[in-house]
């Protein structure tokens, strides 16, 4: 649901279950400085304010991402643990990183109230993780390359390598990304998660699910990012999963969209152990 976080228009996730000790948000389009292509939006051109484009690498002015960025600093209890993202499956520790360091990763974890672990989106997924004590949480950047590699599982791994043996049930939420009616794949990625589940069946069964066929369009589908998240999950044990009905491309006044624009900005998925 969408709340004013503290003056700003950020999402706070619906999330049954997370801890007390946590907290998390989105941010959205609006409420930064930024110009079109990087602005409020289609619905705002002509209102005053500006877009909270969070991306340096999108060809936004420098000037604006660092402001846009200080407005985001300034309601949160400390600097968000920026990375380098490369739609891989790197894991790094937020609390661990020297100041200003932005190191190449799509996941980070946290274990020290405070520190913030932050993932920027266009239409990937963000998913947010905590266990249930809120000892330790986690965000993954998950497009369609990062979730056949595996960085959901390898930030779950992660995870449970900081709680103590036999405790910490792992949660998630799964952010605002592009939908399953939008999302237009070729074979090929298909083909990189089928990969994954080779010589079983039933995990082959699960992966074509997630995949439609288009009517009249050879080799074309209609990908469930969200479905594809939930069974990588799955496989380590994580099935208490929240969210996963925000659709990226489809709501323009909220969100910024690499698909449907091309040229846009970047919304960020935050979440900290509160101090």
């Amino acid at each position: 649901m969408q709340h004013s976080f503290q003056g700003a228009q950020w999402l706070v996730p619906d999330w049954p279950g997370a801890p007390d000790n946590i907290g998390f948000v989105c941010t959205t389009r609006r409420g930064g400085v930024s110009p079109e292509p990087y602005g409020m939006g289609p619905q705002e051109i002509a209102s005053a304010g500006g877009g909270l484009n969070l991306g340096v690498h999108v060809g936004d002015d420098p000037a604006n991402v660092a402001f846009n960025r200080a407005i985001v600093r300034g309601r949160l209890p400390s600097e968000p643990a920026w990375l380098m993202q490369v739609h891989g499956t790197a894991v790094v520790h937020a609390d661990r990183q020297p100041r200003g360091a932005t190191p190449e990763a799509d996941a980070s974890i946290a274990t020290m109230p405070g520190a913030i672990c932050a993932i920027q989106t266009a239409d990937c997924l963000p998913v947010l993780f905590a266990d249930r004590a809120g000892t330790v949480v986690g965000a993954a950047h998950a497009g369609w390359r990062g979730l056949a590699g595996g960085v959901l599982e390898a930030t779950v791994a992660a995870m449970r390598a900081e709680l103590a043996p036999a405790t910490g049930d792992i949660i998630a939420w799964l952010g605002p990304a592009i939908g399953p009616t939008q999302f237009e794949v070729g074979e090929e990625v298909l083909a990189a998660f089928l990969a994954g589940a080779a010589g079983d069946a039933a995990q082959e069964a699960d992966v074509r699910a997630a995949f439609v066929a288009r009517t009249g369009q050879p080799g074309k589908y209609l990908a469930d990012i969200y479905a594809l998240a939930r069974r990588a999950l799955r496989r380590v044990g994580v099935t208490d999963v929240a969210g996963g009905d925000l659709c990226t491309v489809s709501d323009a006044s909220r969100f910024y969209s690499y698909r449907r624009d091309q040229v846009t900005g970047r919304q960020a998925s935050l979440i900290w152990i509160k101090q």
